[in-house]
């Protein structure tokens, strides 16, 4: 099992915050020389804890304006009826996120279509047509109160989980 440190932690939250900072300006931030600092990001790269890097682009200026939260029961809850509907999302670029749920509903997706028409053809023609859908409830967001994509971390360090 491997330690994360002080510096490891402070690494990780300078890439979480901007992912596109030079190694000279990252080694800076957390007091290293840049060769230390690259061998340590490689090594938490090659451990899996650093798994990509993304660009994160606005939803509203791209158009994408409708952001949906639907909730999915299935007819039954065995492994092959699971694995048919998490196959059959996988590739449908409006979905943002899919979560097996425990409890009620089955899945949780998040969504995010340009208009309520493209939201009516994801469900009408994509959707209600998986097979072993049983329910699909739909809530709309409002508006995105917050919204982030850096895990928090622990200030002293930590212990890895593998």
């Amino acid at each position: 099992m491997r330690k994360l440190d002080r510096t490891d932690i402070g690494i990780l939250n300078s890439l979480q915050e901007n992912a596109r900072i030079t190694n000279a300006d990252l080694a800076r931030s957390v007091n290293l020389s840049p060769t230390p600092c690259f061998n340590r990001v490689k090594a938490m790269e090659d451990l899996g804890l650093i798994r990509q890097q993304v660009t994160l682009l606005d939803p509203e200026l791209l158009g994408l304006h409708v952001n949906v939260f639907i909730h999915v029961s299935l007819e039954k809850q065995v492994e092959e009826a699971l694995h048919e509907f998490e196959e059959a999302i996988a590739n449908r670029p409006e979905v943002m996120e899919c979560y097996l749920m425990a409890g009620d509903p089955d899945y949780l997706i998040r969504v995010l279509v340009p208009t309520i028409q493209a939201l009516e053809r994801f469900l009408l023609d994509f959707l209600t047509k998986v097979p072993g859908v049983a329910n699909i409830r739909s809530n709309f967001a409002l508006k995105q109160v917050r919204y982030k994509t850096a895990l928090p971390l622990p200030a002293n360090g930590m212990s890895l989980e593998r």
